[in-house]
């Protein structure tokens, strides 16, 4: 090799080196793609707007359902005859060195970041090229003796050829991955063209994986567990993130994720309100929030949350969860906020024959030509501070000039602050204070 070609090769990485430090110390941001978004490895171009939408919430009624199962609210199976899938957005990242593209649904609700990887005992068809470890400088098994294997708090065992720390995550129906836990190094590209590295990563191999469902490559853990995306970037994103989601009609436009100094949620109108941490195996994974009530118009109505042992209703009464596109309420709650809709709204009823909505009204008619807003102004009064929802975030599209109600009751009493509910607001983490934000954002030019 040449001098020169040496040189080269040193300026370019020392070059590599200097952006990323650069992009780390000030904070960074990454697109975030709707599964829906004609980028996205999900995207099916034969799907109509009406059915991305059904398809959104049964998806997320089957999540509830996981969740609630988490919860022992009750111990019979689930009654959903779809695959339980999770999450709503998307992130692509490089994996190794060379970077290797790949797409992981980001999963708030979750701790693992794990992967497809060759070779495969068994690997479920995804729309890109499976990761194969071996062509990976980088590539490093975590050893089964090691307290990294330790101290994780997913389900490890160790193979009887090897001294190789093994992962089992089962999401349930038929749902798995297992795998190797290995380091490796992560690339992100962000928003402004800067490349971020961060190596030695405790990411899951998947060599045995189904998932009937998706053709990602698989998961982004972002849940509060010390194994997650966020926790172990720590200090280095100062512990930071948020998000800005766009209405979920506007697919086509993606949304963004920030970390470390680019997460900071600040000016006029922001709100924050203490994330609750949880105690207990099966709850440490999700963002708890403290909602106190909600008011429709002027009317307020008191909000009381799940109850099940182990869990302080009064405090920890609804989960914040970007993986749910559908919020859901107590059923005792859900009746009185939809009593309260029903008063305000002067709108023409539309019967949903599908059955999906409880509330639907038709906005075309005389009433919804006047200037006057057509939904009530919904305001969730957490501790801390107020939110206005967006109307966009709890009506939804069923049909042309036909808007349902997108707030639902939930069987089993639980609580979840899902994504709709999160439209056009920056949401931001802060996990070291622990504490959420909120600021209202146009996200379609954030």
């Amino acid at each position: 090799m040449s001098q020169f070609s040496s040189f080269i090769i040193i300026f370019f990485f020392l070059f590599s080196f200097i952006v990323c430090s650069h992009a780390i110390n000030n904070g960074f941001s990454v697109e975030l793609i709707h599964r829906d978004s004609y980028k996205s490895p999900l995207y099916n171009p034969t799907q109509t707007k009406s059915q991305q939408i059904a398809n959104a919430l049964q998806r997320s009624i089957n999540r509830a359902d996981y969740i609630s199962k988490q919860f022992s609210f009750t111990k019979d199976k689930l009654k959903s005859s779809l695959m339980y899938d999770r999450g709503e957005y998307l992130m692509s990242y490089s994996i190794g060195t060379p970077p290797f593209k790949v797409y992981g649904l980001l999963d708030s609700g979750s701790n693992l970041i794990w992967l497809q990887c060759k070779p495969c005992n068994i690997c479920y068809n995804q729309t890109y090229p499976i990761f194969n470890p071996s062509k990976s400088s980088s590539y490093e098994n975590i050893p089964c003796s090691s307290s990294a294997c330790k101290s994780t708090e997913e389900t490890t065992s160790c193979s009887n050829d090897r001294d190789v720390c093994e992962y089992t995550l089962d999401y349930g129906r038929g749902t798995k991955t297992h795998g190797d836990l290995i380091w490796e190094t992560i690339t992100l590209e962000s928003t402004s063209g800067s490349i971020v590295s961060f190596p030695k990563i405790m990411i899951g191999c998947g060599h045995t994986n189904t998932w009937r469902t998706s053709k990602n490559s698989g998961m982004i853990g972002l849940g509060i567990g010390p194994m997650s995306f966020i926790k172990q970037l720590g200090s280095s994103i100062k512990d930071r993130f948020s998000y800005c989601l766009i209405d979920d009609r506007k697919v086509d436009l993606s949304s963004k994720i920030n970390f470390g100094d680019a997460a900071i949620v600040s000016g006029n109108n922001v709100v924050s309100t203490p994330m609750v941490k949880m105690i207990g195996n099966n709850q440490v994974d999700y963002y708890y929030l403290n909602l106190k009530a909600v008011s429709v118009g002027s009317k307020r109505i008191k909000y009381s949350g799940f109850k099940n042992k182990g869990i302080n209703a009064s405090t920890h009464n609804i989960l914040l969860d970007s993986g749910t596109t559908t919020t859901f309420v107590p059923r005792h709650f859900y009746h009185k906020l939809e009593s309260a809709v029903k008063k305000v709204v002067k709108l023409k009823r539309f019967h949903d024959d599908s059955g999906d909505y409880n509330l639907c009204y038709n906005i075309t008619t005389k009433q919804a030509t006047s200037k006057k807003p057509i939904f009530p102004v919904i305001i969730a009064h957490f501790s801390g501070g107020d939110v206005k929802l967006d109307s966009k975030g709890y009506f939804s599209y069923l049909s042309e000039g036909i808007e349902c109600f997108n707030i639902f009751p939930h069987e089993r009493d639980l609580g979840i602050y899902g994504n709709n509910a999160q439209v056009n607001y920056l949401v931001g983490y802060d996990l070291k204070n622990n504490i959420i934000s909120f600021k209202p954002t146009d996200c379609s030019k954030y």
